[in-house]
């Protein structure tokens, strides 16, 4: 089993854009499909993007769809999430996660989480 460590949170201004990283020890991670959370004060984490282990397949929730960009680099075990155009309603923990890659399909990833990194914050000011 992986175990994920995120990297790349901090503050930036609302219309700016930052990059997160989530790096997996392990030899499988290829095998893992990955996705992104997130968590704002008093709401549930919710699944904001997904790709597939292959890469082929991405999911991305309403509200970040055109502005945020979900990517993987096998070579690295690393998974991205470029985001830009960040609003201060983006603000929130980022959690990266990973799923058994032939057996997730991504408009359920959530529910097929096996593996949790431990969060980063996200702060965008207005």
């Amino acid at each position: 089993q992986v175990q994920l460590k995120e990297f790349g949170g901090g503050l930036v201004q609302a219309g700016g854009s930052l990059r997160l990283s989530c790096t997996a020890s392990g030899r499988t991670f290829s095998t893992y499909a990955m996705g992104w959370f997130r968590q704002s004060t008093g709401k549930e984490r919710e699944l904001i993007a997904a790709i597939s282990w292959t890469a082929r397949t991405t999911y991305y929730t309403a509200s970040v769809k055109g502005r945020f960009t979900i990517s993987r680099d096998n070579a690295k075990n690393t998974a991205y999430l470029q985001m830009s155009s960040l609003k201060p309603e983006d603000t929130a923990v980022y959690y990266c996660a990973a799923a058994d890659g032939p057996t997730t399909v991504l408009d359920d990833f959530a529910s097929t989480v096996e593996v949790w990194g431990q969060g980063t914050l996200v702060t965008v000011s207005s």
